[in-house]
C-alpha cells in the first residue's frame, strides 16, 4: 500500500536528520558498532523527524525492534498519519509484538480498508480467537496478488476444517488455481486436512502426490509416512521413510518419525489442530521468502505462525536465521533457547546457539555450550563437528583435534560421509606440527571420498611446502581445480606449486586468478608477488607486497613481507629463494567452517 501522505507530512520528511539519529550513527562511529543492536539503547528523539530518520535507519540496519520502537514514537507525534501507521503495524508485527500490531491493524483498517497486510493479520487473529467464519471474510481483504492467494485459501481452508466443514475445505483447495508451484501446497495441505479428518485413503492420495512433486520435503515425508502408518499400512511408510533417509540419513525429524513406527504404535497425524494447520502453510512460506529475502515479509509470516501454534518449531528456525543474517545474534538465540527440550530439533538448535555465541566473539560460552552437546553425546557428530570447528577457526587446535578424536573414536566404521571429520582433524594435527597423524588422517579422507577438492588441495599442498611429492601434489592440486575451479584458495595453491617447481610464467597466470577470486587474502597477494618478482615484473611485486602488507597477515608472514619490501627477493636459483614467501597458505575453510548448524528442510 502507498498512503497518499498530508503536504506537511511530506515536508516533515524532507527535513535535516534529528537529535536521536544523529546520536545513534555518532555512537555507532564511536564504539565501532556494525549494528545498531550493538549500542547501547538510544532514547527516542522529541521530534518527528528524529524518530523517523532513526527508523529509517535501523531499518537498514535490519533491526525490526528499534525500527518498529522509532516508528512508533514518530506515530505518537503525527497519529493520523497513514504512512507512518502502517509501517508501524508492519515492523511491529515483524518484531513479534502480536498486541500492539493487532491494534494498529484495527486503527489501519478504519482508513485503509484495503491493506492487506492487516487483513492478513486480523484474520489470523479472528483463527486464534476461532472465529472461523469471520477470519474467512477478514481474510478476503488480503487475498491479491499470487503469494497472497495462495496464503488466504489455505488460512481459509484450514479455518472450514476447523467448523468441521471438511468438504468444503477440500473443495477450497481444489478450486486454487492459478500458479503451478500451488500444487504442491494444495495437494500437502490437503492431505493434512483429510488426516486430520480421519479420511485416511484421501490423505494418503493427497500426501503422495505431494511426496511425488518434491520427495525431499521433510515434512511432506514425515505427513506421508505417518499417514500410511495410520491407515495400517505400516511396511510401506517403513519402505518411504528408509527413501527419505537415505537421502537426509540424520535428519532429526526422520529419526523421530522411525523411533514412532518402531514402537509399534499408531503415530500421531502430523497436523492434530487447525491453527497448527495455519501455521504450517504461515512458517513454510515464511521460510520460503526468507531464503531469498530477509525483508520483513518473511519475518511477519513466521510471527504469525508462532502466534499460531508457539511449538512450530520450524519457524522458530526460520526466524533465527533471519537474526543471523542481519547480525543480531542475541535475538537469535532468545528465539533458538524457546524450542522445547521434548522437540526433535532441540539439539539443532542447541548446535546453532554455540555458533551465535562464537559469532558474537563469545568463545568462552560457545565453547561450554558445545562441549555440555558433546558430552551428553559424543557420537552426535554434528555437535562433535560444531566444536571442533569452533575450536579450529580460533586456532585452538590441540583441543580440536582432540574433539574430533571424540567423534571419531564412536564409529564402529567410518564411512563415506565422514571424510571431514578425519580432514578437520588432519588440519588441526598439522597446525600442531604433527605431520605423520595430519598426512595419515587426510589420506584417510580420501580413501572415503576420492575427488574431495577440499582435501584433495591441502594434501597436495602440504607435501610442495614440505619439499616432497611434487608431481603427485601437482597432480592432486590440478584435480582439485578442475573440481572446484572458482575457489580462491585451491586456485592459489596451483599458482603456488608451480612457483615451486620453478615454472614462474605457469604461477603467474593462476596467481592472477587467484588473487582476482580472494582479492582481500594477504598470502595470495604476497605469493603474486613472489612470482611478479622472480619473471622480473619487480614493481607489480612491491605493489602485491604492499597489498599483501596492509591486509593483516600474521605476524610471522608480516616480518617477511617486510623484508621483501625492503631487500627484495634472491635469484630464483638462491637456496633461501623457495622460502622467501609467507608459509603455505593452507586454508582453514570449509564445509562449517565458521559452522553453520545443519540445515533443516521443511
Amino acid at each position: 500500500m502507498t498512503p497518499t501522505n498530508s503536504a506537511p507530512s511530506q515536508r516533515r520528511r524532507r527535513v535535516r536528520i534529528g537529535a536521536v539519529a544523529t546520536a545513534v550513527v555518532a555512537l555507532m562511529l564511536a564504539t565501532g558498532a556494525a549494528n545498531v543492536e550493538d549500542v547501547p539503547l538510544a532514547p527516542t528523539a522529541e521530534t518527528l523527524s528524529g524518530n523517523y530518520l532513526a527508523a529509517r535507519f535501523a531499518g537498514q540496519q535490519q533491526d525490526l525492534d528499534s525500527s518498529a520502537r522509532f516508528f512508533a514514537e514518530a506515530l505518537a507525534n503525527d497519529p493520523e498519519d497513514p504512512f507512518l501507521l502502517e509501517r508501524t503495524f508492519a515492523l511491529s508485527l515483524a518484531s513479534g509484538d502480536i498486541d500492539t500490531a493487532m491494534e494498529l491493524g484495527r486503527r489501519l483498517e478504519q482508513v485503509d480498508r484495503g491493506n492487506r497486510l492487516a487483513g492478513l493479520a486480523l484474520g489470523v487473529e479472528a483463527m486464534h480467537e476461532k472465529q472461523w467464519s469471520v477470519a474467512i471474510q477478514t481474510l478476503k481483504r488480503a487475498n491479491v496478488g499470487p503469494l497472497a492467494g495462495l496464503t488466504v485459501e489455505i488460512l481459509s481452508a484450514w479455518s472450514e476444517a476447523a467448523a468441521k466443514n471438511p468438504d468444503k475445505a477440500l473443495a477450497r483447495l481444489d478450486k486454487l488455481s492459478g500458479e503451478e508451484w500451488y500444487s504442491f501446497f494444495k495437494a500437502y495441505h490437503g492431505g493434512l486436512i483429510a488426516d486430520m479428518a480421519g479420511r485416511k485413503d484421501e490423505a494418503i492420495k493427497r500426501l503422495a502426490k505431494a511426496y511425488e512433486i518434491d520427495p525431499g520435503a521433510v515434512r511432506v515425508t514425515e505427513a506421508f509416512v505417518r499417514a500410511l502408518a495410520r491407515a495400517g499400512k505400516a511396511e510401506e511408510a517403513k519402505a518411504v521413510l528408509a527413501e527419505a533417509l537415505g537421502r537426509a540419513p540424520n535428519h532429526p525429524l526422520l529419526l523421530a518419525t522411525g523411533a514412532e513406527l518402531s514402537a509399534k504404535a499408531t503415530p500421531k497425524a502430523l497436523i492434530s489442530t487447525p491453527l497448527a494447520g495455519a501455521a504450517e502453510i504461515l512458517a513454510g512460506l515464511g521460510a520460503a521468502i526468507a531464503r531469498d529475502d530477509t525483508g520483513e515479509l518473511a519475518s511477519v509470516y513466521l510471527q504469525l505462525a508462532l502466534f499460531l501454534d508457539p511449538t512450530a518449531d520450524l519457524a522458530r528456525i526460520s526466524l533465527a536465521e533471519i537474526f543471523e543474517r542481519s547480525k543480531q545474534f542475541e535475538r537469535a538465540i532468545a528465539v533458538l533457547s524457546e524450542i522445547s527440550d521434548k522437540s526433535p530439533l532441540k539439539r539443532n538448535a542447541e548446535i546453532q546457539v554455540g555458533f551465535d555465541y562464537n559469532a558474537l566473539d563469545k568463545v568462552d560460552e560457545a565453547r561450554a555450550h558445545l562441549a555440555k552437546l558433546v558430552e551428553q553425546d559424543p557420537s552426535d557428530l554434528e555437535a562433535v563437528t560444531a566444536l571442533g570447528n569452533v575450536l579450529r577457526v580460533r586456532k585452538m587446535f590441540a583441543e580440536a583435534a582432540e574433539t574430533y578424536s571424540k567423534g571419531i573414536g564412536t564409529l564402529p566404521a567410518p564411512q563415506p560421509q565422514h571424510w571431514s571429520l578425519f580432514y578437520y582433524r588432519g588440519i588441526a594435527y598439522e597446525r600442531t606440527d604433527k605431520w605423520p597423524q595430519a598426512e595419515a588422517d587426510f589420506k584417510k579422507a580420501l580413501d572415503l571420498s576420492p575427488d574431495q577438492p577440499l582435501v584433495l588441495n591441502y594434501l597436495g599442498y602440504s607435501w610442495v611446502d614440505r619439499g616432497m611429492n611434487y608431481d603427485e601434489a601437482l597432480r592432486m592440486i590440478e584435480k582439485a581445480v578442475e573440481l572446484e575451479p572458482t575457489d580462491g584458495y585451491i586456485v592459489d595453491s596451483l599458482g603456488w606449486v608451480y612457483f615451486k617447481l620453478g615454472r614462474f610464467d605457469e604461477a603467474v597466470v593462476q596467481l592472477e586468478r587467484a588473487v582476482d577470486l580472494k582479492p582481500e587474502d594477504p598470502v595470495i597477494n604476497d605469493h603474486l608477488g613472489d612470482a611478479y618478482w622472480q619473471v622480473g615484473r619487480k614493481l607489480e611485486a612491491r605493489y602485491q607486497w604492499s597489498h599483501a602488507r596492509d591486509r593483516k597477515p600474521e605476524p610471522a608472514d608480516l616480518a617477511k613481507i617486510l623484508k621483501k619490501l625492503e631487500q627484495g627477493m634472491p635469484p630464483p636459483d638462491h637456496p633461501a629463494a623457495a622460502d622467501a614467501g609467507p608459509a603455505a597458505k593452507t586454508p582453514t575453510a570449509g564445509p562449517a567452517t565458521a559452522g553453520a548448524a545443519p540445515p533443516v528442510k521443511n
